[in-house]
């Protein structure tokens, strides 16, 4: 009976993109779209702005928006812009989300629209750069905003366009992001019947997409762990209670919850240790010690154990070398879930869009998105989009100063979530 039903969804999205692909959507809208929506990224790399801070952004966004007749909600979580395009016939409401926050990070490309902008983070001088692709979702979803805009008159029910700060995570002190958004309503008025979204990806080629059902992208917690020993000369340590090494072998502990406790062949973890500060003179063993690092995990279960034992082991790891040691350990954001039956659903979808050979599965990473927190509340899909020119074999990573992305994979992104949204309606109506 199972394997029916899902034939017949298969079966209904085929019919219903090829209805609207007759109807609403013609190749050629896209390949006009292509020129704009890069001209909109650059403008938007060339202008970066970090988490709750995305001011021009969003002024930009907006008044795009509603140039399209599209109604519009700004100050949405601080900067957040959601846009709602009321389709000609009644039915479900979808929602597409873009992050638009940049990072602290100085760019080192030659583009001719590469990021010169300076400010302050945590008390240090720094660059500001889309150094994970946020300008490339912001502009496809204006772009997607435009496509179906143009059709709305034969739209069966509405589209919610979610341009969200901060995914990269407040300013400390302050909320933000998607889990902001949720709590201030962002998937109610109308309420969200189903959700998608998606992440260039630097290392996918051009005109590929992957996907993974489950958990696709990892949870992550922040840990914070203050330690406290007693200063002394560095010439006589037996005086005293060295934090520093307290701490060298609470982070050696700390592995052996991975390498030890964890079932790898469940899922993935990790735990890192990102920053370490203790001291201020070489021969002055000091008072205290902060480690402060990341935990990532693709099951509940693991994410358990492993806050149970992070929270067991720092402090008896420290009174055995006679210091103390307390854990504080914070959610950043949830895993990133997809939704079986959608993902089903939406599959024929891609590989009409794509080309089933260029719509792959993927293995779950231990990078995290904030994404979760939409589809903690409604059923998601999230995916990966292709932004590496076919052949290239040395990549640049997210999150570095020489991060690059092929321009050329972004009319791809607008493609498959118009054509996501379509079907999604036309399935649910």
């Amino acid at each position: 009976m199972r394997y029916l039903y899902n034939l017949f969804l298969i079966g209904l999205t085929l019919f219903s993109y090829e209805s609207i692909k007759a109807q609403i959507i013609d190749q050629e809208e896209f390949n006009q779209l292509e020129a704009k929506v890069i001209e909109w990224r650059r403008d938007f790399h060339q202008h970066p702005e970090l988490g709750n801070r995305e001011y021009k952004t969003a002024e930009k966004i907006a008044k795009h928006l509603r140039k399209l007749g599209i109604e519009v909600q700004t100050g949405v979580a601080h900067t957040g812009v959601v846009g709602l395009l009321k389709g000609g016939k009644p039915g479900a409401v979808v929602a597409l989300r873009a992050d638009i926050d940049a990072l602290p990070v100085t760019e080192r490309n030659d583009l001719p629209f590469k990021s010169i902008v300076k400010t302050q983070f945590l008390g240090e001088d720094t660059g500001v750069m889309h150094a994970c692709g946020h300008d490339t979702h912001t502009a496809i979803l204006i772009g997607v905003a435009e496509v179906l805009a143009a059709h709305k008159d034969q739209i069966k029910g509405s589209v919610k366009f979610i341009f969200q700060p901060a995914e990269e995570g407040p300013p400390p002190g302050e909320e933000g992001g998607a889990l902001l958004m949720v709590k201030e309503g962002v998937l109610e008025n109308p309420k969200v019947d189903a959700i998608f979204g998606l992440h260039i990806n630097s290392e996918t080629p051009v005109g590929v997409v992957r996907y993974k059902t489950g958990g696709l992208l990892a949870s992550a917690q922040r840990f914070v762990i203050k330690v406290n020993g007693k200063q002394t000369h560095g010439s006589q340590p037996w005086s005293g209670v060295d934090p520093i090494y307290i701490s060298a072998q609470i982070i050696d502990g700390l592995q052996s919850l991975v390498s030890r406790e964890s079932n790898l062949l469940k899922e993935a973890a990790v735990i890192s240790v990102g920053k370490i500060k203790s001291g201020l003179r070489f021969n002055i063993i000091p008072e205290s010690a902060e480690i402060i690092g990341t935990i990532r995990t693709l099951d509940y279960d693991m994410r358990d154990l492993i806050e149970k034992r992070m929270n067991e082991m720092v402090p008896a790891i420290a009174e055995a070398f006679g210091g103390r040691a307390e854990i504080e350990i914070t959610e950043m954001t949830d895993i990133t879930y997809n939704d079986a039956d959608l993902a089903a659903q939406m599959l024929p979808t891609l590989n009409t869009a794509l080309g089933a050979d260029n719509v792959q599965l993927t293995k779950a990473t231990t990078e995290a998105e904030d994404f979760s927190y939409f589809v903690r509340e409604v059923p998601g899909f999230f995916f990966f989009l292709g932004g590496m020119t076919p052949g290239n074999t040395t990549p640049y990573p997210h999150h570095t100063p020489d991060f690059k992305i092929d321009e050329s994979g972004m009319i791809y992104g607008v493609k498959v979530l118009t054509q996501l949204s379509i079907d999604y309606l036309n399935a649910k109506s």
